[in-house]
């Protein structure tokens, strides 16, 4: 017996006990939220840790290759890496493309919780390999859909019923937003406004359980350092930037419905794309974000569109970046993500707009320094507030993208102008366009949730799982 076949016989060994000690439903429930915490914490954290050894092993030595092969080497990596994981999403799991999170509320709405195991790995392996080879997407949203595939699993060898496992689906969500940002009151509020969206006692004490287990789990492994190294709290310097804190949440609402509208847009122009094979397609897109990485390289010498993107937003955070850079980000950070993700890439849209925002808000926080003149500390500080503006406009969740700012960065002093530019750029987004992306995304597909994601149980019987829109041989939504 080799060494995997020791750990499955030991994990089957342990279920059975677990099982065996704790016949009761609830109590089980309990015990496998415990297990869950930690085990979706471990997942990822690999993942994460994957997606760096892939970077430093494809994109980061494509950037810093010597000569001018450091032009061709940028375009042509992400576009390979699109054609690998192009052959992997249309040969073997389909269900493993977009961001994740849509699939999760398929899952929790129309599946009771399933996530296939399939699911999960192809998950893992081609979303790690597309953003390590460049792609300019997010491991926010994979991870998300990583985690609920561990609780699915663990509700099934639970022998939960389909009620609790679609339980499970929540604790996943919060645990994998908790290990992803570091922020697990943040993935409480995100799992409540974009999945639950009721306060069922049941889940919410199983999403807190997960959310802190997760978070736990990361701390020991990461440390206790927030995301964004911002050397200093920033705080509102003068009531006369509160305008520019408004006129910032106007136009993160703009940058929000152009990203979510071009997005949908060449999505729908890629579907009709019959004549190049699909699998093909993420290696178009491939190819569109490693020569606008190429441009950002040879005209700032930055990068940030093919690559960890946070290395670049931090420095906005802190106002070491011109503000002709900035603003030229904030627009070729949306192309080349519309690029990647509406070519059937697998990878989120977390990272990227909180880049563009960061970079919008950066240009706006210049602005009030040259004509206020106030403090240079202005400009991070408006970066701060651009970060939850745009995934406030972007994702519609104004409380979680308030919080999530918050855990990020570790200030809490920016309250007021969070608020009102978060809460600007989410109302007006939502007047714009009233469907949010993630419900757009899925309606692309012919996948219509049933009031929004409230799960419809039959009356007096158990509920059976169906699915509405277009399905994978092995069963999996291929949103």
């Amino acid at each position: 017996m080799n060494y995997l076949e020791r750990i499955g016989l030991g994990w089957s060994v342990l279920l059975a006990w677990l099982i065996r000690r704790l016949p009761n439903e609830q109590q089980r429930l309990l015990a496998f939220t415990i297990l869950a915490g930690g085990l979706c914490g471990l997942a990822a954290m690999a993942f994460h840790k994957t997606i760096q050894w892939l970077e430093d092993l494809l994109i980061n030595p494509a950037n810093n290759a010597p000569g001018h092969s450091w032009i061709w080497l940028t375009i042509l990596t992400p576009a390979v890496g699109g054609l690998v994981v192009g052959l992997g999403l249309t040969f073997w799991v389909p269900a493993a493309a977009g961001s994740g999170i849509p699939q999760v509320k398929v899952a929790f709405a129309l599946r009771y919780g399933l996530i296939s195991l399939r699911e999960t790995m192809g998950k893992f392996v081609l979303c790690a390999f597309q953003i390590g080879s460049g792609a300019s997407l997010g491991l926010e949203g994979p991870t998300v859909q990583i985690c609920a595939g561990v609780t699915s699993q663990l509700a099934r060898a639970a022998r939960l019923s389909p009620l609790y496992q679609r339980r499970m689906a929540s604790v996943g969500m919060a645990a994998g937003i908790a290990a992803a940002f570091n922020a697990p009151i943040a993935a409480i509020t995100f799992t409540l406004e974009e999945l639950i969206g009721d306060l069922d006692q049941t889940m919410l004490s199983g999403v807190i359980v997960a959310a802190a287990l997760a978070a736990v789990v990361e701390h020991k492994i990461m440390g206790t350092n927030s995301v964004f190294n911002v050397p200093r709290n920033y705080e509102l310097g003068d009531s006369s930037s509160l305008i520019w804190y408004a006129l910032l949440g106007i136009l993160a609402a703009v940058v929000s419905v152009t990203f979510t509208d071009a997005l949908l847009w060449t999505r729908a122009r890629f579907k009709k794309l019959t004549a190049i094979p699909k699998w093909v397609h993420p290696a178009i897109g491939g190819l569109g974000v490693g020569t606008l990485a190429v441009f950002g390289l040879y005209f700032f010498h930055v990068n940030g569109i093919a690559g960890d993107p946070y290395k670049t937003l931090t420095l906005a955070l802190t106002g070491k970046l011109p503000v002709l850079l900035m603003a030229t980000f904030c627009v070729v950070k949306l192309a080349a993500t519309v690029l990647s993700y509406s070519s059937g890439g697998s990878g989120g849209i977390f990272a990227p707009s909180l880049f563009m925002g960061g970079m919008l808000g950066g240009s706006v926080g210049w602005i009030d320094v040259t004509v206020f003149h106030h403090s240079q500390d202005a400009i991070g500080a408006f970066a701060v507030v651009g970060m939850g503006a745009v995934f406030a406009g972007t994702v519609r969740a104004p409380m979680t993208s308030i919080l999530i700012v918050f855990e990020m960065t570790g200030g809490y002093g920016l309250v007021l102008p969070l608020m009102i530019a978060n809460m600007s750029a989410f109302a007006l987004a939502r007047y714009w366009r009233n469907v949010p992306i993630y419900e757009a995304l899925l309606a692309q597909d012919g996948i219509h949730l049933p009031h929004g994601t409230k799960p419809l149980d039959p009356p007096g019987g158990v509920p059976i799982p169906t699915l509405q829109g277009p399905i994978d041989p092995a069963g999996n939504a291929t949103v």
